[in-house]
């Protein structure tokens, strides 16, 4: 049964993936805020002393920030701070002077949400796991079909047929439409 749930789920989602705006797959809710952070942790020329732990922790406790952080830049003037998790995204710009904030937080709907666990995105070594795992179920399901159906002698010229040509018009399909 959990290969069929999986199943159900995958293939729900290959829907959403090609046509996200059947179930109101667009829909995203877009925030902005500012502040500051304590300026001995962004002032310091040396790039290796700023005190990156204390300031995405401050920004995730002050603004209730989700997903890991996918990118800390530090340049002369600014710090960039990316954090990503499935359906979600927090941009947040730092002036290394005044300690000043811009934040743009990117919160998007249960389709995106979905979509996101579907492709692996952003959503972290465990649910790469859960990915890994469904295809070995999928694996599984699939040859024991197909080892079944060599079993049956009635059925076993006309489902290797069918297999085959199943087969062939994928392959066609790609030829002819994928550019």
């Amino acid at each position: 049964m959990v290969s069929f749930a999986i199943v159900l789920f995958f293939s729900f989602t290959g829907l959403t993936l090609n046509h996200p705006s059947w179930l109101g797959g667009e829909e995203q809710i877009n925030t902005k805020d500012s502040g500051n952070v304590n300026i001995a942790w962004v002032n310091n020329p040396d790039t290796n002393k700023i005190a990156k732990l204390e300031i995405v922790e401050f920004l995730r406790k002050k603004h209730e920030l989700k997903g890991a952080v996918s990118e800390f830049r530090i340049d002369e003037q600014e710090i960039t701070v990316t954090l990503k998790g499935p359906a979600y995204a927090a941009d947040t710009f730092i002036d290394r002077e005044t300690g000043k904030y811009e934040l743009s937080e990117l919160k998007m709907g249960v389709v995106a949400l979905m979509n996101d666990l579907h492709k692996g995105r952003d959503s972290g070594k465990g649910w790469s796991w859960i990915i890994d795992i469904s295809a070995v179920f999928l694996i599984i399901v699939s040859l024991s079909g197909l080892i079944l159906l060599l079993f049956i002698k009635k059925k076993r010229v006309a489902g290797i047929a069918t297999a085959i040509i199943g087969l062939l018009i994928c392959y066609l399909i790609y030829v002819v439409f994928v550019p």
